[in-house]
This record gives C-alpha cells, sequence and structure tokens, in this order.
C-alpha cells in the first residue's frame, strides 16, 4: 500500500475514545503503521474533524477537555503534515459539483472534494467509515481486512 487519504470519521474516532468506531479506528491505525502506509491528511479533513469535536465536546459536557484535544490533534498532525488543497477548490469546483450531481447529491460537497483532490493527486484509496466513498473510483477501507487485502 503506498498513499492512502484519512477522512474525518476516520480521524475523530481515532482521537475520541468515547466514539462508537473507537477500536476499529485503532486497530486500522495499527494496521496502517505495520504496512508502513502513507497517511494523507487534506485541510479540509482537519478543518471539519476540528469542528465536529468541538461540537462533541460541547454537546456532551465535555468543553473543559476540548483544549487537550486540540493539542493532542496538532501533536498528531502538525501543519507540515497537512496537504493544502484549499488552494485549489477553484480549479476543481466544477469537477466537484459534476461528482455531486452525478451522484444525485449522496455525495456531499466536501466528500466530493475529498474525490477531486485524489484524483489530482493520483491517490486511489481512503480510509472511511462512510458507504458514500464506495460509489467513487476510490477504494474505501473500512477494516483491517480491507488493508490486508490490496486492491484489485
Amino acid at each position: 500500500m503506498t498513499e492512502v487519504i484519512l477522512d474525518t470519521n476516520y480521524v475523530v474516532a481515532l482521537l475520541d475514545a468515547k466514539d462508537v468506531w473507537h477500536a476499529k479506528a485503532a486497530t486500522i491505525q495499527d494496521k496502517l503503521v505495520e504496512t508502513e502506509a502513507a497517511v494523507v491528511y487534506l485541510d479540509c479533513v482537519m478543518d471539519e474533524v476540528i469542528s465536529v469535536l468541538a461540537r462533541r465536546y460541547a454537546e456532551r459536557g465535555r468543553a473543559h477537555e476540548f483544549s487537550g484535544a486540540l493539542n493532542k490533534i496538532e501533536t498528531l498532525v502538525p501543519p507540515e503534515r497537512i496537504t493544502w488543497i484549499y488552494p485549489i477548490v477553484k480549479q476543481l469546483y466544477a469537477k466537484v459539483l459534476s461528482l455531486v450531481r452525478k451522484s444525485r447529491g449522496e455525495l456531499n460537497f466536501h466528500d466530493a472534494l475529498i474525490v477531486a483532490a485524489s484524483d489530482e493527486m493520483g491517490i486511489g484509496a481512503i480510509v472511511s467509515f462512510d458507504a458514500d466513498f464506495d460509489k467513487t473510483n476510490m477504494t474505501r477501507i473500512r477494516s483491517v481486512e480491507s488493508i490486508a487485502r490490496p486492491p484489485a
């Protein structure tokens, strides 16, 4: 396995020990490390990770813990590890809309942006618990078994 993009729901689950997907995300993370996969953190994903966690901590009465979570995010993904795609959104906009249109809205703008950016970067895999990616040209890694079996 070479490069894989990490989706928001996976990164959130990895960071939040109380997330329903946390154990599965941790197992996948161990396998990614073991197989020396090059993980790609997109800026749009990190934007959403921070927003989701901020809202989650506030809604669950854990706002006092958010600063620690933000420190954990900064340690896991310092700015130099982020792939900055926002500067090319203007260039990708028509393709993103085409992907949203083709899926009849099942693929939202954010996820279509990830797919369009992955095409630009030549990355064909995403670690995600979101089945909407199954309707794209990306290979979705949703379990350890998905990693063990390289795409055909």
